[in-house]
């Protein structure tokens, strides 16, 4: 891989005196523009060139780097984190010399990365057309295309990548020999077959740790299943009394200390090649993801759930489906448990309460008592059963009648 980054203007120095010039040391030129610098491949020919090519997913114009003897490349950006700014200074390493040197305030770097131009064939192999059901010459059918940009144009008629564009469009299509020329249609199911075989590929190099911690060891994981020892359900019934509380405050606490134990249900390991067939799933989505449009990756999945895919993904999604059942029962049986945690937690609440109000009139009743004479309360323990209130000789004198 060499180097390769985009030239800063030059500036002129203002005119100095012999004086100055001897004993101010030359400044560096200012940055007015930020540097960027691309990791280019070593060995690229010479008439290799930046190109900007409709992006494979969105059509958008996009920057790439086109070698006619390697092919296209797309850019991987690497830059540090941003909570954690970095620079970069670029100066050259040959000694005895007056270094010019340069600083990039955002310390980024352009990794060309191989790019497969069969995906950006897919948009102009697939384009509606009268005749698509036919056979044509690569030639035609570019031809076709009168809004074909000026720089796709030009990678797909150079002549050391010719052979190149001819062998990644068999792959993608049928086609016949005309003579000394072949002629090309479009299949859906060899593009399907296509991106199957550069799954494989990926998944026997090892997909990268992240990828494999989400999409596979994640998706695979079983849910810790609730297995309860006793019975709880008393949380519910109704108070005879308000002396019981605390009786049953206790009771409750003595269920709750016989937690539910969480145990791994028997017969959930992955069936053999359910996780290869999720590590090849999870790189197909991400091809699709990336360098298909909407419409061509909606109909991918559809061959892929056809009886004549070229890869049966059943046993994995059976065994998602299971996996997703037992999430399910899980996250109700924890919504059950918080549950009755709650209710538990309510009574609790409710019987300190009650023992609380228990204990103010008891208080309020001491204080009563305190503040008695010793006549009053011996008043109160006499019998008063048959006697007349005091309330009685006190009443409104009777009426006495007119004679």
């Amino acid at each position: 891989m060499r180097t390769r980054r985009s030239a800063a203007p030059s500036e002129q120095p203002e005119p100095q005196s012999s004086s100055e010039q001897t004993s101010t040391p030359a400044r560096a030129p200012t940055q007015t523009t930020p540097l960027k610098t691309f990791i280019l491949p070593s060995s690229a020919s010479s008439d290799a060139r930046f190109l900007t090519l409709p992006n494979p997913r969105t059509n958008a114009p996009t920057r790439y780097f086109f070698s006619p003897n390697l092919g296209v490349y797309e850019f991987t950006v690497i830059a540090s984190p941003p909570h954690t700014p970095r620079s970069t200074l670029f100066a050259p390493t040959k000694p005895n010399t007056n270094p010019q040197a340069h600083i990039s305030k955002k310390a980024e770097l352009l990794v060309a990365t191989p790019i497969d131009i069969l995906f950006f064939l897919v948009p102009l192999l697939s384009a509606p057309q009268k005749t698509k059901t036919l056979f044509q010459p690569l030639d035609d059918i570019i031809d076709s295309q009168d809004e074909l940009p000026a720089h796709f144009r030009h990678v797909l008629y150079d002549d050391t990548f010719r052979a190149t564009l001819h062998d990644r469009t068999a792959a993608i299509c049928d086609f016949v020999e005309a003579g000394d020329e072949k002629m090309f249609r479009f299949n859906e199911m060899k593009l399907l077959t296509e991106l199957v075989s550069k799954a494989d590929r990926m998944v026997s190099m090892g997909l990268p740790p992240s990828l494999e911690e989400r999409f596979v060891k994640q998706a695979l994981a079983t849910p810790l299943m609730a297995v309860k020892r006793e019975d709880v359900a008393a949380g519910g019934e109704n108070k005879e009394n308000e002396a019981e509380g605390e009786a049953e405050l206790e009771k409750k606490k003595a269920a709750d200390e016989s937690t539910t134990t969480e145990q791994v249900p028997e017969g959930l390991t992955a069936p053999d090649g359910v996780a290869d067939l999720l590590r090849i799933s999870t790189a197909l989505a991400f091809m699709k993801e990336c360098y298909l449009s909407k419409e061509m990756s909606a109909r991918m999945d559809e061959l892929l759930a056809a009886p004549e895919t070229p890869r049966d993904f059943k046993p994995m999604r059976d065994h998602l489906d299971v996996v997703a059942k037992l999430r399910a029962e899980a996250l109700a049986s924890r919504s059950l448990g918080d549950f009755s945690r709650k209710r538990s937690a309510e009574d609790q609440e409710a019987a300190e309460t009650r023992a609380e109000k228990k204990r103010r009139q008891e208080e309020e009743e001491k204080k009563k008592k305190a503040g008695e004479s010793r006549g009053v309360r011996d008043l109160k323990k006499v019998n008063t059963t048959g006697m007349k209130k005091m309330s009685d000789f006190f009443g409104k004198a009777a009426v006495k009648k007119k004679t």
